[in-house]
């Protein structure tokens, strides 16, 4: 192990247990804020609202268009309305979708940011931001884009869907297993790594067989907030490059996309980071590849592509973009290669 690092500490707040959600109005307080937009997709617009009236006069309103891949048309609807109700600060409720839309408003007005987590995304502990305009997905990383206060309560993903929570679930573990083996991994995110997605192997099937298990979705969503710590201090490879050009350029669905792509891009870069993957092979039986094709099948999981709506005749664009602009990875990105990988994942076959 390399014992020459640096490790990024990223100064959110974490506040952690049953019950947590108590706290978000002494939070918008300790910012020094007191006029919150409280952002969502549409599905949770119901929830939004309730919040916003359990908040009363710290509450400035709600936006719920939050939308996959963060667009930049939505973006400037939020902004909007943002400016209009002269709020201060954003509660990001939910996941991925709507922590990216607090992330954008941040990055363009330097609000302060909480979020009420309600997915296992593990995004609301990183400073990144996936931007998408004209079907092309861009990553901004940032000091600035990183949330002030996280919120982990776990009752409030007592009513994520079985499927949703599976799909976010094995998202947040591919933070991680990609993890172990960046460029500038370190021990202490490599400890973390392996520790959140040990929590998540054992809650998720859990979560599973009794979607009201307290216990595991209080030991998923620890899972997910080490696994999104790992993505928020190490740089991604390979299985991020093909999920966000899958995502950003053909409109998959994020999680179910990273649940999907999982296992086929840790079987490609298995041997040449066998090292670094070896003690997350152990958790899944000893091989990275099968282990996780098993673990997200037995969970019911989407396997294939095709069932997300992208076309095989779309699998040759895919991979000229994956490796249109060069970027590291432990073994060398080739073109021919990475078809490969997606005429397999595209099937649902077992990856090689």
């Amino acid at each position: 192990m390399n014992m020459n690092f640096t490790y990024n500490i990223n100064p959110s707040r974490i506040v952690f247990g049953a019950g947590a959600l108590d706290t978000l109005a002494d939070q918008i307080r300790e910012l020094g804020t007191h006029r919150a937009l409280i952002l969502s997709t549409p599905f949770q617009r119901a929830d939004a609202q309730k919040l916003a009236e359990r908040l009363g006069v710290l509450a400035a309103g709600v936006f719920s268009e939050a939308a996959m891949h963060t667009p930049i048309a939505v973006t400037r609807n939020a902004l909007a309305t943002y400016k209009a109700l002269q709020a201060d600060c954003v509660v990001a409720l939910g996941g991925g979708s709507t922590i990216g839309l607090g992330k954008a408003i941040a990055l363009r007005t330097h609000a302060p940011q909480i979020v009420v987590a309600t997915t296992y995304a593990g995004s609301e502990v990183t400073p990144i931001l996936g931007q998408t305009e004209d079907g092309v997905k861009t990553t901004i990383r940032d000091r600035k884009l990183l949330p002030a206060v996280v919120i982990y309560d776990p009752t409030l993903t007592l009513g994520l869907p079985v499927s949703m929570s599976v799909t976010s679930g094995l998202n947040a573990m591919a933070h991680a297993v990609e993890g172990v083996y960046a460029k500038d991994c370190n021990p202490i995110s490599s400890l973390m790594a392996v520790e959140g997605v040990r929590a998540l192997r054992d809650a998720l099937p859990a979560i599973v067989s009794n979607p009201a298990d307290l216990a595991a979705r209080t030991r998923a969503l620890y899972g997910s907030w080490l696994c999104g710590s790992v993505l928020g201090t190490v740089g991604m490879a390979l299985h991020h490059k093909l999920c966000h050009t899958l995502g950003g350029s053909f409109d998959l669905p994020h999680a179910e996309t990273h649940a999907i792509m999982l296992p086929h891009t840790m079987a490609y870069n298995a041997q040449a980071a066998a090292e670094a993957l070896q003690p997350m092979a152990d958790l899944f039986g000893g091989s990275i590849g099968s282990g996780l094709y098993e673990f997200a099948r037995n969970l019911g999981a989407p396997m294939a592509l095709k069932d997300l709506g992208l076309k095989e005749e779309q699998l040759d664009a895919a991979a000229q973009l994956a490796v249109k602009n060069p970027y590291w990875n432990p073994r060398p990105v080739e073109r021919a290669a990475i078809r490969e990988l997606l005429q397999r994942a595209w099937n649902g076959a077992r990856p090689e």
